[in-house]
């Protein structure tokens, strides 16, 4: 039986780059924590750690047994790619009714959480993929654009970091997507493109760059929270990566084959640590935003702390809310700022007011 007067709150995937980060500040809030993962060796060391309950599961554990998070009233998850760990996660979630959120920005993650809606409802459960740096501060700049001017034909998002350093499961998500190609939504429909579709010279608040679009999942989660029919989003690129990302146009099957991208996974492994404290401190993040309808054009522009901060506090920000308005949240699947406002962003620590202008 769910303790109702303490918010038991289940963090799988606890023992990766970010999960750490979390914890790491979870530890400190008046919430009942548990960790989980794969590992039994892992999570039982950091659960020692940091004095907290720990468990042990595989996906095929919880597909079989999903009453494992029965006694839970939050999953974040945490453990990536999220393409093999969300939705049987989500699956045991609906049924044991418990709320799901995770740090994914795979479109197909986002237009999945989203096919569970009325499962969701029935279930009186929240489904809030993307509860991190991956999407909450486009997001919310979408959906404030989206309000200043309602009913627009197209929506350009794009953001600039500052940090240099990936952590191994972004880097392990990008070696699985990037044989797919990038996305855009176009006419209300998510389509394929190929990767860099297009190049554009914009400003994002720290001078101007070549910009190229990229798969974000804005792709999925602005049109959600916008219904804008035409949606993109960028990152600057030097020319030489737009070069090698365009080779790989030619052949893309080839990096879609499981064994190469097994063996670019454990290249990661053995090499990528992700970003030090030091690193993070030192970077920001400029989002950016254009708005379009007929004639008329706005730009929203924002300052936020470093992703992998950001999505530490981001994740517990949105924990916070459910918690604040659990008598009154009803089941369903939601983006971030549909869940709780476009004004989330502004709360975190860092972040700057969104300030919109016409162009």
């Amino acid at each position: 039986m769910k303790n109702k007067n303490k918010m038991k709150i289940l963090i799988y995937g606890a023992n990766g780059y970010t999960g750490k980060l979390i914890v790491e500040k979870a530890v400190n809030s008046d919430y009942d924590i548990t960790i989980a993962g794969r590992s039994i060796k892992s999570i039982s060391k950091m659960g020692r750690q940091y004095n907290l309950s720990y468990l042990s599961f595989t996906l095929n554990e919880i597909k079989s047994n999903p009453k494992i998070l029965k006694e839970f009233d939050i999953m974040l998850n945490c453990a990536g790619p999220f393409s093999q760990t969300a939705k049987p996660i989500i699956d045991a979630c609906v049924k044991s009714h418990t709320h799901y959120l995770d740090i994914t920005g795979e479109i197909d993650i986002f237009r999945l959480g989203k096919s569970y809606h009325q499962k969701a409802i029935d279930s009186k459960v929240v489904i809030c993929p993307g509860v991190g740096f991956d999407v909450i501060p486009t997001d919310c700049l979408a959906s404030r654009l989206n309000e200043f001017l309602p009913n627009a034909d197209e929506l350009i998002l794009g953001f600039e970091s500052t940090a240099g350093k990936i952590s191994p499961g972004t880097m392990a998500t990008s070696i699985e997507s990037i044989g797919y190609g990038g996305r855009i939504r176009k006419n209300g429909k998510i389509l394929k493109v190929p990767l860099v579709y297009k190049s554009q010279k914009y400003d994002f608040g720290n001078g101007e760059k070549t910009m190229v679009t990229i798969p974000w999942g804005d792709v999925a989660t602005a049109g959600y929270s916008t219904n804008i029919p035409n949606i993109s989003v960028y990152i600057p690129m030097h020319p030489k990566q737009v070069q090698q990302l365009k080779r790989i146009n030619w052949f893309p099957w080839l990096l879609r084959l499981e064994i190469i991208q097994n063996f670019l996974k454990k290249k990661v492994k053995k090499k990528i640590k992700g970003p030090s404290i030091k690193e993070r401190n030192n970077s920001k993040t400029y989002v950016w935003g254009q708005i379009i309808k007929g004639n008329k054009v706005l730009e929203g522009q924002l300052v936020t702390s470093n992703g992998y901060d950001l999505t530490v506090d981001g994740s517990l920000a949105v924990i916070d809310y459910i918690y604040k308005y659990k008598n009154d949240i009803k089941g369903g699947y939601f983006t971030p700022s549909q869940l709780c406002g476009n004004d989330l962003i502004e709360q975190l620590p860092k972040s700057s007011k969104i300030i919109i202008k016409e162009v």
